[in-house]
């Protein structure tokens, strides 16, 4: 195709056949590479064994782990093969019916999957956040900026529950908790998502703050509202309106692309039938605190009880499991 005389012609169609072709070029030499470095290793496993060579077993034992751990990658690698899943992620998080508790809730799963995102190297924006009224997050929205992010996070949409002794009741009594979260991919600059002036309503207000700190003394803040969709999305983040409208037409671009191909396409239509069934109580996974500590995620049945290991951003091993599960599509 690309030696094809009318290949070059269009150069924008010829974009994803060469992103395309370098994201398989890439995964061909990553498993060359596991390969040949597996061999060799095989090689040198038999040489030291034979001479019984305890130093030269200890470095071949290290080798092995560093194929294995590079193998489990390259595997999640070939799961992650969907259109988004290399882009950037939009995180929502919002907190559920009970007031301070839920939004205390909110915050946690926020500083969890920022901190997940700083063990991944990925890059942390916020885009909107609002807070609770005596402590935690009514609702933040922010991206997770890295290769993959998405592929990764998508894996989170859906409710989560906390059970703990309320850290707000003074008699000490346990509390359920609810959050949902729902991750976006965000666009890439070569998908052109068209949006009418006509079908936006923009208003502006001032931006709030926590106790009245740090308030925005100028109208700033945005709120877009897409008509046909009835999408709305706002930021008020930054000091500039301008900034914040940018900010906010991303999210919202985001979101009717994501809205677009759940019309075109059958797996798609299916993510949106789960996202219906999303209700307090139908959580994918439960964090407990009290009155033992565990976390579990309901689709794969996986549980650990370090919760504060994962609530520090430990999820990769529940995040791994559904990916190799499956149970992300």
């Amino acid at each position: 195709m690309i030696a094809g005389k009318s290949f070059w012609d269009n150069p924008e169609n010829a974009k994803p056949v060469l992103k395309e072709r370098t994201l398989l070029s890439g995964r061909v030499q990553c498993f060359k590479k596991l390969s040949s470095d597996l061999e060799e290793s095989e090689i040198l496993f038999e040489l030291a064994t034979e001479e019984s060579d305890k130093e030269a077993l200890e470095d071949v034992s290290r080798q092995i782990q560093d194929i294995d751990q590079r193998i489990k990658k390259f595997s999640l690698d070939i799961m992650l093969d969907g259109e988004d899943d290399r882009n950037n992620a939009i995180i929502s998080i919002n907190a559920g019916a009970g007031g301070t508790e839920a939004q205390d809730w909110a915050e946690m799963l926020f500083r969890m999957y920022a901190r997940w995102s700083e063990r991944k190297g990925f890059k942390v924006d916020i885009i909107d956040f609002q807070p609770g009224d005596e402590a935690g997050i009514k609702s933040v929205t922010f991206t997770a900026s890295g290769e993959y992010a998405y592929g990764y996070l998508k894996t989170e949409n859906g409710v989560h529950r906390l059970v703990r002794i309320s850290p707000f009741n003074a008699n000490g009594k346990r509390h359920t908790s609810f959050a949902s979260v729902f991750v976006y991919p965000e666009i890439d600059d070569e998908i052109v998502i068209k949006i009418e002036d006509k079908d936006l309503r923009i208003d502006v207000f001032r931006a709030s703050g926590a106790g009245g700190q740090h308030v925005n003394k100028t109208s700033s803040a945005i709120r877009i509202t897409h008509l046909p969709t009835k999408i709305v999305v706002q930021c008020q983040q930054e000091k500039s309106q301008h900034r914040n409208r940018e900010m906010a037409m991303k999210v919202l671009k985001a979101r009717l692309h994501q809205s677009e191909k759940q019309k075109q396409e059958e797996k798609k239509q299916e993510m949106h039938n789960t996202k219906d069934e999303i209700a307090w109580g139908n959580q994918i996974r439960s964090y407990v605190m009290q009155p033992y500590q565990m976390v579990k995620d309901h689709r794969i049945n996986m549980e650990t009880g370090n919760v504060n290991a994962v609530l520090d951003g430990a999820l990769d091993p529940f995040i791994e499991g559904v990916l190799l599960s499956g149970s992300a599509d």
